[in-house]
């Protein structure tokens, strides 16, 4: 099949003297996206022929502990949430919300 179309994601990230993000960035413009600021970020690609993921994990310097403990916990759900869509392995995913629920519970992230 053919490429019709490309799409581009881009991020940028300021760095302060010490090379530590002090701003970050985000354009997708095919998702309406344009120059959205995020404090932090996870990327995770796969290497196939290296068999091995490639991650770059950012946050910035003014990222709070409680936000970070969010971002993960809703990292953590939705990575739970692609691989039952990904792999159709409803056991490992139960498995794996049940550890959300946890973790959530852990930190007392859970709305009362």
């Amino acid at each position: 099949m053919a490429i019709v179309h490309k799409s581009d994601i881009k991020i940028t990230v300021s760095l302060d003297e010490n090379r530590v993000p002090e701003k970050m960035e985000w354009t997708a413009r095919d998702g309406g996206a344009a120059n959205e600021e995020a404090k932090a970020m996870l990327l995770s690609l796969w290497d196939s022929e290296q068999q091995e993921t490639v991650s770059i994990d950012l946050w910035t310097k003014e990222m709070p502990v409680d936000e970070m403990q969010k971002f993960f916990h809703q990292t953590l759900v939705g990575m739970t949430s692609t691989f039952r869509k990904a792999t159709g392995d409803d056991k490992m995913a139960d498995t794996m919300k049940d550890f959300c629920e946890y973790f959530a519970e852990h930190l007392n992230l859970t709305k009362k």
